[in-house]
């Protein structure tokens, strides 16, 4: 009789499925065909709505994106001290999410040309039975400040346990490489 658990069928089972396993989407971003980047010139990026565990998880990743943002030499960024005087002097009561009129008097008071304002969805470790892994997800908008109009808004989620993770309890990736993925990620979106 015939061994049918032969080695190779079990190795190629095996990458059959944490390839199925492991393929994640993001979801289409919003780009506005109407409106023109190159005009954009500065930017304020205000605290982002944290949904996560992690009380600080909100302001690491948006530190992390204004470094990020910044670096690529597109639009003047902010510095936070900068943002929240503008919040406190324009009267912003929840600054994670302005309504138009806050954004326009924030207009005034930080002459900036639009504002980003996000939503950490998951930031830290996720289980699954033994298995654990970091994870991060997060969403973006860019508000043009002379009308209050959303021009761009992007999604990206990195991390999680893979496949790999719960055979051989590798715990995935660092926080620090996730966070850089998925802010790489929504720059590249942003800079299509």
């Amino acid at each position: 009789m015939k061994r049918f658990y032969s080695g190779r069928w079990f190795v190629g089972c095996l990458l059959f499925i944490s390839v199925g396993c492991t393929t994640a989407s993001n979801p289409p971003d919003y780009t506005s065909q109407r409106m023109d980047f190159s005009a954009v010139r500065s930017v304020a990026v205000l605290p982002l709505l944290n949904l996560s565990s992690d009380d600080q998880g909100g302001e690491r990743v948006r530190d992390a994106f204004m470094g990020m943002l910044l670096a690529t030499e597109a639009i003047y960024v902010l510095p936070p001290g900068e943002v929240a005087r503008g919040i406190a002097l324009s009267g912003m009561r929840m600054p994670e999410t302005p309504s138009i009129e806050e954004i326009l008097k924030l207009r005034t008071v930080l002459e900036v040309d639009a504002v980003i304002t996000g939503v950490l969805r998951e930031y830290g470790a996720v289980r699954s039975g033994s298995a654990e892994a970091n994870l991060l997800s997060l969403s973006l908008q860019m508000i043009e400040t002379q009308t209050g109009t959303m021009v761009w808004s992007a999604s990206s989620t990195r991390g999680g346990i893979s496949m790999s993770d719960r055979m051989l309890g590798s715990g995935g990736q660092p926080m620090n490489d996730i966070t850089t993925e998925v802010i790489n990620d929504l720059l590249d979106q942003l800079f299509e």
